[in-house]
């Protein structure tokens, strides 16, 4: 949970944000205090992973502040620089002072809408900035290798069909030949359904039906998460569907989906996919009114 804004001052300082295609972040703040503060050897922007242990080397990225004309101060998050994924609150600290948590202020994020990332076998890295519930300001951070980015996802008739792209493996095509989609039951991890999936180069298309879906469903909420697996071999470890190419850093309820009817074995069931708190893509099998997935 994100704490409540500490006191500067009147209030918080705030941070604008500009992103970069490649998953680096700039942050522009007024200088905190004087000028001889900003400017001290210690001013930095801290990041800090929530839940993580505090000072730990990969729960915590301080990146030093420098003047960047009209008594602003400036601090640059480069795409190369790993950080694990997460929710990292950002804090302003200077010297011997306790850091202080940003607000948000103007964020340019334009590169990340249908960000397409290049020809790589590096970890992908996303990272979203967003206000939390509080008002402050936190990243979201993704660091994925290979990672296949969920597109559209059509609820049909008879099942659920869905479209992706295969990123950060050194040949896609190669990688997806002979791949399928696996949907796989939390509450029963032996429980899992396949379907194969149709390429056209990086891209991929699979469907489940309804009745496979809610075949063992027995009432409650069943949730199925969708993992790509490839044909087999080095480099083709399943990889989670998720949706993180573009600038909305919690998917859950912002892409809505409807929820299908279907005339299920046991009772009368609702079918539909959904986004998780980590934006991957699941489908959820449930009663009416729908349980709660996380």
């Amino acid at each position: 949970m994100s704490a409540p804004p500490l006191a500067f001052g009147a209030e918080n300082p705030s941070a604008d944000c500009i992103a970069d295609s490649a998953g680096g972040l700039t942050f522009d703040l007024d200088a905190p205090g004087s000028a001889e503060a900003a400017a001290h050897w210690s001013a930095a922007l801290v990041l800090r992973r929530r839940g993580g242990a505090a000072g730990g080397s990969e729960d915590e990225v301080r990146l030093p502040l420098a003047p960047s004309g009209a008594g602003r101060v400036r601090a640059v998050l480069p795409s190369t620089v790993a950080l694990p994924e997460g929710r990292w609150d950002v804090h302003v600290a200077c010297g011997e002072a306790t850091p202080q948590r940003l607000l948000p202020g103007l964020a340019d994020l334009r590169s990340l809408v249908d960000r397409k990332p290049g020809p790589s076998t590096s970890p992908l890295a996303v990272r979203i900035p967003y206000a939390t519930k509080h008002g402050n300001l936190s990243l979201r951070s993704w660091l994925r290798a290979p990672h296949a980015e969920a597109g559209d996802v059509l609820v049909g008739e008879s099942g659920i069909t869905g479209h992706g792209s295969l990123y950060r493996v050194e040949d896609p095509a190669a990688w997806l030949a002979g791949a399928v989609v696996e949907a796989r039951c939390r509450r029963d991890a032996n429980l899992v359904r396949t379907a194969e999936v149709t390429v056209d180069g990086q891209d991929f298309t699979f469907a489940f039906s309804y009745a496979e879906l809610c075949e063992e469903w027995r009432g409650g909420l069943d949730v199925w998460d969708l993992w790509l697996r490839g044909p087999g071999g080095e480099g083709t470890e399943p990889v989670r569907i998720a949706r993180i190419l573009d600038d909305v850093a919690d998917k859950k309820q912002i892409f809505t989906y409807p929820a299908k009817s279907f005339s299920a074995a046991y009772a009368p069931a609702r079918v539909s996919p959904y986004y998780t708190v980590d934006n991957d893509l699941s489908i959820r099998v449930d009663e009416r009114p729908p349980v709660a997935a996380r």
